[in-house]
């Protein structure tokens, strides 16, 4: 049985990624994967105020994740913060500090804020994905990228990259995971559904797959930036 848009069970949609594309910012990209778009935008190291919330040990992560209004594909998103927001702000937070090393800004704060235009499906990985190129674009020292993709069941089989239309069929399970590019390691791994052992370690390997060849189009997208100077 086919996926309803036609693409093998292991291939990505299409996706295309920039770094450098807000010019006040210490670092930013935009990620574009089937309909889904995410701007990232970098600020700092800078001194973290009120002073306590400091860390003399090392710096602090702030991430700040926003859907804009007319950005879903159904109903009309409200603006502001929401308890969706704040949680993926955490996990993304959360995905990308192994790859990052605060120990270098004591008392300082790097933020984050990621935006999304236009959205069809695995905007959490897509944010991770656009993050992780404007951190290296911002001189962050990291010890390796991330990248991100949702994998899952769509019609009883294990699938990557799920759109839409596959997040809402019948028995759909959506599991988002983001890898470290260098060691390989899972630095963040949910699931939304019920799905059997052996179909989440194939999700896992499928996916892992897949991030390797997001990885590839995120070390372009940080050439190209370069090449252009």
């Amino acid at each position: 049985m086919n996926r309803p848009d036609g693409r093998r069970f292991d291939e990505l949609r299409d996706i295309e990624a920039k770094a450098g594309i807000i010019k006040r910012a210490d670092g930013s990209a935009s990620f574009k994967i089937g309909d889904t778009i995410a701007y990232a935008a970098v600020y700092g190291p800078r001194n973290l105020y009120p002073k306590f919330l400091q860390n003399p040990e090392k710096g602090v992560l702030r991430c700040s994740y926003n859907m804009m209004p007319f950005s879903g594909s159904g109903e009309r998103i409200r603006p502001g913060s929401s308890r969706r927001s704040k949680e993926i702000s955490l996990v993304t937070q959360k995905a990308l500090l192994p790859a990052i090393n605060l120990n270098e800004f004591p008392n300082s704060v790097i933020d984050i804020f990621i935006e999304f235009p236009q959205t069809d499906a695995g905007s959490r990985c897509a944010g991770i994905c656009a993050v992780s190129i404007a951190l290296a674009e911002a001189g962050i020292p990291m010890k390796e990228l991330v990248a991100a993709v949702a994998v899952g069941l769509v019609n009883g089989e294990v699938a990557v990259d799920l759109s839409k239309e596959e997040e809402d069929l019948g028995g759909a399970v959506d599991i988002p995971i983001a890898v470290t590019t260098r060691s390989g390691k899972i630095s963040l791994l949910q699931m939304d559904g019920m799905i059997k052992a052996e179909d989440i370690k194939k999700g896992v390997a499928l996916g892992k797959k897949a991030c390797q060849k997001i990885f590839e189009i995120q070390k372009k997208a940080l050439k190209e930036k370069y090449n252009t100077q």
